[in-house]
């Protein structure tokens, strides 16, 4: 006999850490949560590396940042150096910690991250976390999907208005959808060595290294404290059997650090890819993080990204689900994230082309070219990334960068109070904020007091209008009047788009 079909608001296939903070978001937001994740546990060892600032603000509203921080160190630097050793261009830090309150930049444990989450989530009584189980197939209609998941005591279907495929770069979601991939042109083969080291040893370097050598680019990364990562990219006739080998891996390791001196944690040969989903909506269907796009690992965004995804779509899920927002609102998701995924991966493409330049004639030409100014110069600022270029003000400067992190007091970050929620920072209470407070926005009094800014970062912001609106996902939305700006608000949420 079948058993019933169950329902639920979003069935969210893949637990990694995207889905997990997916769904931990929704969970906070009172949506109805169905996760399923075809492993039984969390992977053991570390796959993504690296968070910036603006991940683990979005990270601490998900449970995962104080965990993540106690497991993780900074970089010194990030640089980029030739076969013979010479700096061909580096980044440096720009300090120790960003206007969001967190470090601009950490090496962290992803395993560490992914338990924290999972226990928030577990805490989350609208959330079911169902591991060994995976999809099998849906069917669409226009009241959601009905998917059929496979599980080790037999299928089942379950019925939800909203299917999110968060299952990585091999989607089983995208694939059912029909949705095809655009390929941005890269595509290589490189070993990924991950090691613990012994003796209490916390770093062999506080500096990332991509070493730029046409004999063989290499990747040297300090990774959370105890660990660090080695990448060779394989040259042409190698197997991936070969180069796996332990006597082969002691031989690349060996010219960086000795061998015996670390203990193999993970070896895995990966292609870099540059890749995106053609479309990231398919109806009800949805997709998130590596289901959506991959991209080379050279700028270190890939999680970033895949985190900033979570946020942007949760509350737009959760307003759809409420009957705050249509249905259009969707629609604005890969419109807005689409673009900035496209940035960063051509960055990371960029970077990528000029470590994995194999002819020596090519190579000693991007050499000179780089090397041809000071040392000195060929270092700067670890570059920030472009803010949200959608689902804004048009006209205001202000508008699409990341919110500063205001403390209420002492201790207390603004996010903890406001949580998921759109945030109206103003000078002046009236009717309209009232409303926007009772339709479930949160409204902080910029006059008397009670926001911490003590770097004035807030201040500066703000500048002379009377009101800042904040999106859920820590974009500011825009400046001016609040009657105005939550006007702007509600027409973005009933359309998906801002009038010009």
């Amino acid at each position: 006999m079948n058993s019933p079909t169950e329902k639920t608001d979003v069935l969210i296939a893949g637990l990694g850490p995207v889905g997990a903070v997916l769904a931990v978001y929704l969970g906070r937001l009172g949506v109805n949560v169905i996760a399923i994740e075809r492993d039984k546990g969390v992977y053991p060892v570390p796959r993504a590396a690296h968070l910036d600032h603006e991940t683990m603000r979005l990270l601490h509203l998900a449970g995962g940042a104080e965990a993540v921080a106690a497991a993780s160190q900074p970089l010194s630097s990030y640089e980029f150096r030739s076969g013979s050793g010479e700096l061909l261009m580096g980044f440096l830090p720009g300090g120790a910690t960003a206007p969001t309150g967190f470090p601009a930049s950490s090496m962290f444990h992803q395993p560490t991250l992914e338990h924290a989450v999972r226990a928030r989530l577990a805490t989350l009584p609208n959330v079911s976390a169902r591991l060994g189980q995976s999809i099998a197939g849906y069917e669409a209609s226009g009241a959601g999907v009905v998917a059929t998941i496979k599980g080790e005591e037999g299928d089942y279907t379950v019925a939800a208005r909203f299917l999110v495929g968060c299952d990585g770069g091999g989607s089983i979601v995208r694939r059912l959808a029909g949705i095809a991939l655009d390929d941005m042109g890269f595509d290589e083969p490189w070993l990924v060595i991950d090691t613990t080291l012994k003796h209490g040893v916390k770093a062999l370097s506080t500096a990332g290294i991509q070493y730029c050598d046409p004999k063989r680019p290499v990747t040297s990364m300090p990774m959370a404290p105890g660990r660090h990562r080695w990448e060779f990219m394989l040259r042409d006739g190698e197997t991936p059997e070969d180069i796996s080998r332990d006597e082969r891996i002691a031989e690349l390791i060996a010219p960086f650090a000795d061998p015996a001196s670390v203990v193999i944690e993970r070896r895995a040969v990966y292609r870099f890819h540059a890749l995106s989903a053609q479309s990231w909506r398919k109806g009800p269907v949805l997709l998130a993080g590596d289901a959506a796009h991959q991209m080379p690992p050279f700028m270190g965004q890939g999680l970033c990204s895949g985190v900033r995804d979570a946020a942007n779509l949760a509350w737009k899920l959760a307003a759809v689900i409420g009957g705050r927002a249509s249905d259009a609102l969707l629609d604005s998701y890969q419109a807005e994230r689409a673009p900035h995924v496209q940035a960063i991966t051509e960055a990371a493409v960029f970077m990528g082309r000029v470590v994995c330049t194999q002819n020596e004639e090519e190579a000693a030409a991007r050499d000179r070219d780089m090397t041809s100014k000071p040392e000195a110069d060929r270092y700067s600022a670890i570059p920030g990334l472009s803010g949200l270029g959608a689902g804004i003000l048009k006209g205001d400067p202000a508008a699409g960068s990341i919110f500063p992190e205001p403390w209420l007091g002492a201790g207390r970050r603004l996010d903890d109070v406001a949580g998921l929620a759109p945030i109206l920072v103003t000078r002046r209470r009236d009717e309209a904020t009232a409303r926007f407070e009772a339709d479930g926005g949160f409204v902080a009094d910029f006059s008397d007091g009670s926001l911490a800014d003590a770097q004035g970062h807030l201040k500066a912001l703000i500048g002379e209008a009377e009101a800042l609106l904040v999106r859920p996902d820590k974009h500011v939305f825009g400046r001016g009047s609040s009657s105005a700006l939550i006007a702007a608000w509600n027409a973005y949420l009933a359309s998906g788009a801002v009038a010009a």
